[in-house]
């Protein structure tokens, strides 16, 4: 220890891990991957591997019990658990659910939040096989970990992205993020007036973007199907400008991204401009899609063009290139992530 303070905002989520970890080393062969991806693989032997991560949803920091039903919230928190699971191009095969919860909550209340949590593993097709339950002082906390398998040469980690590679993304972006906004619109007219019941009419897909996504597992299986081995995949939690970075990073490659390519629902894009935001930024900078980003090399291109959950929306060049957002008008800036950011 020192008489030094650093404080959390000044490093951030990633960069926090990484100084926690930094002297940490596998100690055992089995263990392939471990910090630094979207999931660890452990190499089970005859070709095959289990792919692990774990997530922790926390009361007044990932959700707000005032629009979030807990039935949404159950099958929310095993969607992005399984979300990282198919970001490395396995198949989630088991989950644990560890629980904190202050004396507020009913057992009524606990059996909605597991009736979520059951829906999701009827949708996804995987087994709650254990977890724990403790009590809370401060509201409820829930944490899974997710087990999946896949072959050893299909795993696909960040790391994998060259020159050339072109980048492709699954499903639309930035409708998470708006359906957030009309939550906590109305969160504060409700406030102001508890009277005046909430207006999220013709709001139904973003909202059910924020409240119930879905983990692109589909997206795996399709892939398959095409025969197409993504060279790099994460899953988009934290904005799409922050996925792109995390590849580049890992990779050590430069991308550029063009605006007009990003998928964006035409829902999205008129709620985003009623609030006076600019619908790509959105996109890049929201969060919480869950859709998938991956790279292909160009001789998967026809396959990948030919499905239409995917759409090609930059490519991968040189390092030394940078890495450029390029708008509508052709001008090219430094992409930068600029979303949510714990510890502020």
């Amino acid at each position: 220890m020192t008489d030094k303070r650093t404080e959390l905002s000044d490093l951030g989520e990633f960069a926090l891990i990484e100084r926690l970890t930094q002297d940490f080393q596998n100690k055992h062969p089995e263990t392939l991957r471990g910090i630094g991806d979207d999931a660890a693989v452990i190499d089970t032997g005859n070709g095959m591997c289990q792919v692990v991560s774990t997530d922790l949803l926390v009361e007044g920091v990932h959700f707000d019990l005032t629009y979030m039903p807990l039935k949404h919230l159950g099958f929310k928190a095993v969607a992005v658990n399984v979300s990282d699971i198919c970001a490395m191009n396995a198949t989630p095969k088991q989950i644990t659910v560890a629980i904190a919860v202050s004396n507020r909550f009913s057992v009524e209340a606990l059996e909605e939040l597991y009736a979520g949590i059951k829906t999701a593993c009827s949708e996804y097709e995987i087994d709650l096989i254990g977890g724990d339950t403790t009590s809370s002082q401060s509201g409820l906390m829930i944490s899974i970990t997710a087990i999946g398998t896949a072959a050893q040469e299909s795993i696909t980690y960040r790391s994998g992205a060259k020159e050339y590679d072109l980048l492709v993304v699954s499903g639309d972006l930035g409708g998470a993020y708006m359906g957030l906004q009309v939550l906590e619109r109305e969160k504060e007219v409700f406030k102001a007036n508890p009277n005046i019941q909430p207006d999220l009419d013709g709001h139904d897909y973003i909202l059910q973007r924020q409240l119930k996504p879905q983990a692109r597992l589909d997206a795996i299986r399709y892939l398959k199907e095409l025969g197409v081995k993504p060279t790099s995949m994460i899953d988009i939690s934290d904005g799409l400008a922050s996925e792109v970075l995390h590849i580049c990073k890992a990779s050590e490659v430069g991308c550029h991204v063009y605006d007009e390519k990003i998928p964006i629902d035409a829902k999205t894009s008129m709620v985003a401009m009623d609030f006076n935001l600019d619908p790509s930024m959105c996109a890049l900078n929201g969060g919480e899609d869950y859709e998938l980003l991956f790279t292909i090399e160009q001789k998967d291109v026809e396959m990948i063009q030919s499905n239409p959950n995917f759409t090609i929306i930059g490519h991968i060049t040189n390092a030394a290139d940078g890495i450029y957002y390029v708008d509508k008008s052709g001008s090219v800036v430094t992409l930068r992530a600029q979303g949510w950011k714990q510890f502020d």
